[in-house]
């Protein structure tokens, strides 16, 4: 069984390698990359002096403005963009070449670069940013009231106030302001560069009281979340691809100044093979701590980054403000989300107002398209093929996303939408 316990670090072994390599960006395409100090392998061995100093050198790196020439600056290490750039940019040329452009700096940053990136002024409308808290809090009252304390994740229960599945219960509470929210092209952009077409969305709203402390630093879903007996029974090369799975996202829903704790970062430090099972160990969070980065967020602005980077949630010092986040956890159609969404509850309950959004809009607009992607299964499998065969010039039925944006053209109301994603989810049932 996979669970998520801890288990205790063992100190490091004395190196028996008497020189390291050095390290560089990691070249597209090269294998091994220049991160690893352990034999190849299918599993890895002992920790030793020798993978902590190389950690050091990977995270040591500087980051080089001109790979990213789309970009606004460089803070921390940390490649920065402008929303508003970005969606003029999108608006004003050709948007499938711009847009190209965009999403590779992006995947270059998370994957050979830094592993992490932010843009200023993602959601650049706070009235949908204070609509959203607004039913945030409804829910946490609410489900405060009826279930109490809720666990947290690399933190003590109850420090922070959590919203678990706040996708889906966000556009339950108030579907419009979950319409505005979604229908973002920035978003889009970026989940599509790292994940690919068919990605899965899932949300947690998390607020840090003043005085709240720092989680401890990790890696994220899937492996690291498991304990580092389960994570290592992991062949290497998985665990180093299982990072192409998922995106970690934040939106700041309120100013993020420095004495908040906005998100404690290790820039590069997805780059080290072995971090799954390292980063518990108490020398590899000395050079976490000793090295890592925090960057100032206001209202709107977003952070992504590589779920293979080491980070941690910061603590929170001031004495009278609370910091929101909404944590998105962007998974790649092949892999297997943390949350289960009923994506038909959410479509029924957004419905009305995805349409008046595409009459407005029109069906093709980017917002349009950026919204039903985040709700829609975009993938055709699994599947039961017998009644739910390909099409005679393809392999892959129509997904769920087909129906939508056939539902959306038609202009079917709530009740004929129900009745194609109720025909649909039978097809697929064994």
């Amino acid at each position: 069984m996979l669970s998520r316990c801890r288990a205790a670090a063992p100190s490091l072994a004395p190196s028996s390698r008497s020189s390291r390599r050095s390290v560089h960006y990691v070249a597209p395409g090269a294998y091994p990359p220049p991160s690893r100090v352990q034999r190849a392998s299918r599993l890895r061995g002992r920790f030793d002096t020798g993978d902590i100093e190389l950690f050091k050198e990977i995270c040591g790196q500087s980051t080089d403005p001109s790979r990213y020439p789309l970009a606004s600056s460089v803070a921390k290490n940390v490649v920065v963009y402008d929303g508003n750039t970005i969606r003029k940019s999108l608006a004003a040329s050709s948007r499938g070449e711009t847009r190209d452009e965009f999403m590779a700096e992006f995947h270059d940053c998370l994957l050979h670069g830094p592993g992490v990136f932010a843009i200023k002024g993602c959601m650049p409308d706070h009235s949908v940013l204070d609509r959203a808290n607004a039913a945030f809090r409804t829910i946490i009252d609410r489900e405060k009231s009826e279930s109490g304390v809720k666990g947290d994740h690399f933190a003590p229960a109850g420090n922070n106030e959590r919203v678990w599945n706040s996708f889906q219960k966000h556009a339950v509470e108030d579907p419009q302001g979950f319409v505005d929210y979604y229908a973002n092209e920035v978003l889009d952009a970026v989940f599509e560069a790292w994940l690919g077409p068919g990605y899965r969305v899932t949300a947690q709203t998390n607020i840090v009281k003043p005085g709240g402390r720092a989680q401890q630093p990790h890696r994220d879903y899937h492996l690291g979340f498991q304990s580092e007996e389960v994570a290592s029974r992991f062949p290497i090369v998985s665990q180093i691809a299982s990072q192409l799975l998922t995106l970690q996202a934040a939106v700041a829903h309120t100013d993020m100044p420095l004495i908040s704790g906005p998100t404690q970062l290790l820039p590069f430090s997805q780059h080290f093979d072995y971090g799954y099972t390292a980063y518990r160990h108490p020398e590899f969070i000395d050079v976490f701590r000793s090295s890592m980065v925090q960057l100032e967020l206001a209202k709107g602005d977003a952070v992504f980054f590589n779920p293979a980077l080491f980070h941690a949630a910061g603590d929170n010092d001031s004495t009278d403000f609370d910091r929101w986040a909404n944590l998105l956890q962007v998974s790649a159609c092949w892999g297997k989300p943390m949350e289960s969404v009923d994506a038909t509850a959410v479509l029924r309950a957004v419905w009305p107002h995805v349409q008046n959004l595409a009459r407005k809009a029109g069906h093709d607009a980017p917002g349009v398209q950026a919204l039903l992607k985040a709700i829609c299964d975009g993938y055709s499998f699994p599947t039961n093929l017998d009644k739910d065969p390909p099409p005679p010039d393809g392999h892959c039925p129509p997904t769920q996303l087909d129906r939508a944006f056939r539902a959306l053209e038609s202009d079917q109301t709530t009740s004929q939408l129900e009745e194609v994603l109720e025909r649909y989810e039978q097809m697929r049932l064994p």
